[in-house]
């Protein structure tokens, strides 16, 4: 039987070695060396990844904190395997010797834009109901 006081230790390396690959994508989607269905699939996950807004909830129980447990880290897994070994490394590298996250105005201009276009489209659909 595993011991229970070492799971904390665990999750915590866990968490730190999501946030270096965020951080290393963030830096891949940069690299002009990776292909650009790795950029895409990249940079989907970043941009979901820092963005404010989750797709489902945190606050609705059980399913709220799905997305960040079991979808972020698919989104990960997939993104690393499209990145050539040699750059994610590289960019991995990186990601642990910074020590905050990236600060992009264009990033976040980004984000800010995508979600403002799925609201529109969602108040478009729901207008038609009604």
């Amino acid at each position: 039987m595993q011991d229970k006081s070492k799971r904390p230790g665990k999750l915590r390396q866990w968490a730190r070695r999501l946030k270096r690959d965020v951080l290393a994508l963030y830096l891949s989607v940069r690299d002009k060396r990776v292909p650009w269905y790795a950029k895409l699939v990249a940079g989907c996950v970043v941009a979901y990844a820092l963005s404010p807004i989750d797709l489902i909830p945190d606050f609705i129980p059980v399913l709220g904190l799905f997305d960040d447990m079991l979808l972020l880290p698919l989104g990960i897994a997939l993104a690393v395997r499209l990145i050539p070994p040699d750059i994610l490394e590289e960019n991995r590298q990186k990601a642990s010797q910074m020590a905050t996250r990236p600060i992009s105005r264009a990033g976040a201009v980004a984000i800010v834009v995508f979600w403002l276009i799925i609201l529109l489209i969602l108040v478009a659909w729901l207008a038609k109901w009604f």
